[in-house]
């Protein structure tokens, strides 16, 4: 049986960043960030060839073991194989082991990439079976929701496999983060976590939850009560300090600030009128960024854009 035909051109992928939990939305909620990584593959005669520029350039595997070939080569098998050889170019400006969701941005430039060199692979692999795919190779589908689809993201598991509706967030919305200077792994803050937690709390965060949504979509002003958590940030804590000293310092000031996924950077979602002030809260031991909302997910673009 014939294997699948490829595009002889490059296929060019933008991935934004995302930032997950957002508060009490534990392992439900994304947003996605005006902060990209492009990705340019193209199907070769032979061989693996990979170039990488900023973020990682000076970590990450040039082979097989790199993420964004992995999630290449999944996708590939599931459309019917593999190319003979494979040619990437990697542009990378999301930071790596910060919360900013840089492995589900690999992921899914990966994913969306093979649909895109492979002729016909719309029908084998649609949106729904992209973000399945995705949610299989990154164990929970918050980050790569929101990856794929942009905007504000609710996602779920249902049957097994991963379910997810996306919002528009509020215009007036502005992100900014708080990048430290030092990751933290997600296996090790997720390791902090409890196996129970009390039930107070738990029902605590399924209300803050539950006001998110309207917060992040039609009532901004809610931001501050709607962002509180009580099932994963304290405990983290200890793996990140810092982190934590600030968001409850920008708290304390009436900021709506969380740990932006695993961490350990900072979000805070400000609005048009406050942006600058907040960005200009920043220690000099945090790189602050202000941040516009994504709402395309992740695209394919021409080669020249």
């Amino acid at each position: 049986m014939a294997g699948p035909a490829f595009r002889a051109a490059a296929v060019r992928v933008r991935v934004p960043a995302t930032s997950a939990n957002l508060g009490p939305g534990f392992d439900a909620l994304g947003l996605a960030l005006g902060l990209y990584d492009d990705v340019v593959v193209r199907v070769a005669d032979s061989g693996l060839h990979i170039d990488i520029a900023g973020e990682g350039s000076e970590t990450l595997p040039r082979d097989e073991r790199h993420l964004l070939v992995r999630s290449l080569r999944t996708a590939f098998d599931l459309l019917g194989g593999q190319p003979r050889g494979l040619e990437i170019v990697c542009a990378n400006r999301i930071p790596h082991g910060r919360g900013l969701g840089s492995s589900s941005a690999a992921i899914c430039a990966g994913i969306v990439a093979a649909r895109a060199v492979t002729i016909g692979a719309e029908a084998k692999l649609d949106d729904t079976a992209l973000l399945e795919l995705a949610t299989e190779i990154e164990g929970h589908p918050d980050n790569v929701a929101a990856c794929l689809l942009g905007g504000f993201t609710l996602s779920w598991m249902e049957g097994g496999a991963a379910r997810a509706i996306r919002m528009d967030p509020a215009d007036s919305i502005v992100p900014v983060v708080f990048v430290p200077g030092k990751p933290v792994l997600t296996e090790t803050a997720r390791g902090l976590l409890p196996r129970t937690v009390p039930h107070v709390d738990a029902a605590a965060n399924a209300g803050r939850a539950a006001l998110l949504v309207e917060a992040l979509t039609r009532r901004p002003e809610l931001l501050l009560p709607a962002t509180e958590d009580r099932l994963h940030q304290e405990y983290r804590a200890p793996a990140m300090p810092e982190s934590a000293a600030l968001v409850e310092r920008l708290r304390g000031d009436g900021i709506p600030a969380v740990i932006s996924g695993a961490g350990p950077t900072v979000m805070a979602l400000a609005d048009t009128d406050t942006a600058d002030k907040v960005e200009a809260l920043a220690g000099a031991d945090w790189a602050a960024n202000r941040l516009g909302l994504d709402v395309r997910g992740a695209s394919v673009l021409p080669l020249a854009t």
